[in-house]
């Protein structure tokens, strides 16, 4: 049983921005009700501004621990007074992941490390080199902050392994996630990995996916609900009637039918 089994923005509204974005103009009476839901547009179409009005919503825990006070949420805010939902397990308990927050957060903490180490200077050779990372370390909480909910820093992995292990880590009881392009770094391989992730967490856990996405790959969950946001509709389709399905396929089919005319 999902969380989530309608949505609907309910305002009459299309301007300014962004009322004027059709995932919020169509977003009207939507059937949330399958346990995997993507989201599919063109660039701009506004999937991803839906997405973080319902993480706003119900305050899901996102990738740097902040709240949704930042300026990056300022549209998904303004349409919470139009946001209606219907719940069939009323427990606002997941995770919201964004892909454009990976690098911001890994960067946010390079910065304080990079601030601690000019703050602390040069101590010379009168405290031992172990203590003064030790101290470092202390000072630096986002540091700590990253261990705590990821388990160990994050820079270890690349960028798409990064990916997974958060994954891992924080979609790991019942709830309700989230997720933004999950595969802006992920290979096909490692799309397919994430595939295999979700439906084994969905055999033990009674959670809900909703997914914004441009892959394909993903867009072939099995029995999946896909959600294809056009500039005049939001409609249900079938993944082989999408227009990123039409369009990749045909182009693998005969690339150079594609390429001769660029």
């Amino acid at each position: 049983m999902p969380y989530l089994s309608t949505l609907n923005i309910n305002t009459n509204r299309t301007h300014p921005y962004p009322y004027d974005i059709p995932a919020i103009k169509y977003a009207k009476d939507l059937d949330l009700s399958n346990q995997v839901t993507f989201l599919v547009g063109e660039n701009g179409s506004g999937k991803s501004t839906l997405l973080e009005a319902i993480a706003c919503r119900l305050q899901l825990p996102h990738m740097d621990g902040s709240s949704y006070a930042k300026n990056s949420f300022d549209a998904a805010k303004t349409l919470l007074p139009f946001l209606e939902l219907t719940w069939q397990i009323e427990r606002s308990v997941g995770f919201f992941f964004r892909a454009e927050d990976f690098g911001d957060y890994l960067n946010s903490v390079h910065r304080v490390g990079a601030t601690i180490e000019n703050q602390m200077g040069d101590f010379g050779e009168d405290i031992p080199n172990h203590i003064i990372a030790q101290m470092k370390e202390s000072a630096n909480y986002q540091l700590r902050q990253m261990r705590r909910n990821f388990g160990q820093e994050l820079n270890a992995f690349s960028h798409g392994e990064a990916y997974l292990h958060i994954m891992n880590e924080m979609i790991n009881t019942r709830g309700i996630y989230l997720l933004d392009e999950p595969e802006a770094a992920l290979s096909p391989a490692k799309q397919l990995t994430l595939i295999a992730f979700i439906k084994n967490h969905l055999k033990t856990h009674n959670s809900q996916f909703i997914i914004a996405t441009h892959s394909p790959m993903l867009l072939a969950f099995p029995e999946a609900s896909i959600f294809e946001i056009t500039e005049n509709s939001m409609e249900k389709t079938e993944l082989e009637d999408t227009e990123h399905y039409t369009i990749t396929k045909s182009f693998l089919n005969n690339p150079d039918a594609y390429l001769r005319h660029l």
